[in-house]
């Protein structure tokens, strides 16, 4: 994540904006942080640190990808054991009024929050790669709200929307999980099983073997439906998510490997054809120093 982006810490515990703030923390000292609830709902992305969070004082040991979601007036505080490693998050704050505004579009916007009040389920894990997915459109967001671009307000709106309805199916899919044979069609099927095991080998031979049909029949259903080869789907979804990786500070090397790629070579040779660049390149853009845009 780019320095330039990062925000001192706010004692603060109210909001400025009407409707949503979001800000990016890696700190390496901290005073400790009292207790407090507020009156809008706070989600709290963790990557990194030896800290805990105390909500109405059941206390969560925190992991990389661990997602907590706040509703107002619940009483809590992080509590930092050491500063071996840097205490990094994503804090995102919206405020009840913009809530109640996006249930009037849909109910599914108020799914988690409503599921989290009634439960008291605050804290959600998260694999790695769900979590990058995630952390993707924080950064994003982020970036947007940093920005000087033409439209930049409607975006903020189109990303923040976007954010809060993840969530919300983030908690519904973990609390109802797919039952074996829930799908409609081995297309989706097939989709969904990439999806769960992007890291892994995907070769037609093995996808045969998982849905008991012939890889000629595989192909030929992916391709009618998608217009892509199997292959080169699978390529586009690796290397999306590689480059989602990358943005958020994971190494090339890292990156890679997590994300099924056998060899740099291959790796090297599908970024480039699909982004113009080298990942290398890539990479040195997202570290380079900020310039304020004219």
């Amino acid at each position: 994540m780019k320095k330039k982006y990062q925000s001192p810490f706010l004692t603060r515990q109210y909001m400025l904006s009407k409707d949503f703030e979001l800000y990016y923390y890696s700190d390496t000292s901290l005073h400790q942080v009292s207790k407090h609830a507020h009156d809008y709902y706070e989600f709290y992305f963790f990557l990194e640190g030896d800290v805990s969070i105390e909500i109405e004082d059941q206390l969560y040991p925190l992991r990389y990808g661990d997602i907590m979601m706040i509703p107002p007036y619940v009483v809590h505080r992080p509590i930092i054991h050491s500063f071996q490693k840097p205490y990094q998050r994503f804090v995102f704050w919206i405020s009840q009024e913009y809530c109640n505004y996006l249930t009037e579009l849909s109910t599914d916007y108020a799914y988690a929050m409503q599921h989290i009040i009634h439960n008291k389920e605050y804290v959600y894990h998260n694999d790695k790669i769900l979590f990058h997915s995630l952390q993707s459109k924080l950064i994003k967001l982020i970036e947007e709200m940093n920005s000087e671009r033409f439209g930049k307000s409607p975006q903020i709106t189109l990303y923040v929307n976007d954010l809060v309805l993840h969530l919300n199916r983030l908690v519904y899919e973990q609390k109802h999980p797919k039952k074996a044979g829930e799908e409609l069609s081995l297309y989706q099927n097939l989709c969904s099983f990439i999806e769960e095991h992007i890291e892994e080998d995907l070769s037609l031979e093995r996808l045969s073997l998982e849905f008991f049909v012939s890889k000629y029949h595989i192909a030929h259903v992916f391709k009618e439906n998608l217009g892509l080869s199997i292959h080169q789907y699978i390529t586009k979804k690796r290397l999306l998510l590689c480059r989602e990786s990358i943005i958020s500070g994971m190494g090339i090397t890292e990156s890679y490997q997590t994300f099924g790629f056998g060899d740099y070579s291959s790796f090297y040779r599908a970024f480039k054809k699909e982004y113009g660049i080298s990942p290398k390149d890539f990479k040195n853009m997202q570290t380079e120093p900020y310039r304020d845009q004219k």
